[in-house]
């Protein structure tokens, strides 16, 4: 593991590309379980053929693919069901702020699934993006109580989030990403299409062109790029320190929002965005003393 600025400004990209879900969720009528499940199936289609070709060179049966990755593909679905449909309950940079507060059940999860433990600059930094989070969390809720359910659900959504992502540090047995990936995609989309179909029936959503455009975007832009980085970066850099930057993503969504939706972030915003850079920069810091001390 090593987190050299290639692989920083890597991560950068996918968590900017994840912040782009909350413009396509929001921009879609469709039934946010529906949405979630053909987002998954999409996303599976678009890499379909790198599975192929990497199963070709690291051969062994697809029904072993599938078995491992039923479990984080279990929590992937969860996640995406839940924070659908919690990202039209309350506003972008709140949604997004919110489901990825992964740093403060991470380090749990990481020490019982890869014993993996935090360093001291870690844990000042995971304090510091968390006091950010809550200096926009309690102006969130004097300002507008309506938004308080949504974020509520966003809260839950985000530890399945965690989960799902912590288990991509003992993921594969295999090189290939996308041999974990895509069978996640496949076996999660499956299962909250199933889910879907007790909400809604999808012969009589809103089609048209604009909402397959929105599908494909929030298909390939956060989930094919955005999520993949980020399993990715969970194999190549320390765990909380890719959480920690994750939470940037609140920023990116709102000020994507602004110019979108004209959807004007809380005045709290400003500050809680600099804690949150200032607590991923010291555990970036610390994540380099951990490595130059290996």
């Amino acid at each position: 593991m090593n987190s050299n600025p290639i692989r920083i400004l890597l991560l950068l990209i996918g968590i900017f590309f994840c912040a782009s879900a909350i413009i396509f969720i929001k921009a879609s009528a469709i039934h946010p379980v529906l949405l979630a499940a053909l987002r998954l199936l999409a996303a599976m289609l678009f890499l379909l053929p790198l599975f192929l070709r990497d199963l070709k060179k690291e051969p062994m049966p697809v029904s072993r693919c599938l078995k491992n990755s039923l479990i984080p593909g279990l929590f992937l679905g969860i996640h995406f069901i839940t924070w659908l449909i919690a990202a039209r309950m309350t506003n972008a940079a709140n949604a997004s702020l919110i489901v990825n507060l992964a740093p403060v059940v991470m380090p749990f999860i990481l020490i019982a699934l890869v014993h993996e433990r935090v360093n001291r600059l870690e844990i000042i930094g995971t304090a510091a993006a968390l006091g950010g989070t809550m200096v926009l969390f309690g102006s969130d809720f004097k300002i507008s109580p309506d938004y308080f359910l949504g974020d509520i659900l966003c809260f839950i959504s985000m530890i399945f989030f965690t989960i799902y992502l912590a288990l991509g540090r003992r993921r594969r047995p295999y090189k290939s990403i996308w041999l974990y990936v895509v069978p996640i995609y496949a076996a999660a989309g499956v299962g909250t299409l199933l889910i879907s179909l007790c909400f809604v029936n999808p012969l009589t959503e809103p089609w048209s062109m604009h909402e397959a455009l929105l599908l494909l975007g929030l298909a390939a832009l956060p989930t094919v790029f955005g999520h993949s980085i980020l399993n990715w970066a969970m194999t190549h850099m320390r765990g909380q320190l890719v959480s920690i930057m994750n939470m940037g993503q609140f920023i990116f969504a709102g000020i994507m929002a602004y110019f979108i939706f004209r959807e004007i972030p809380a005045k709290e915003f400003l500050p809680a965005s600099a804690l949150v850079i200032g607590g991923a920069l010291l555990a970036l810091k610390g994540a380099q003393q951990t490595e130059h001390q290996s």
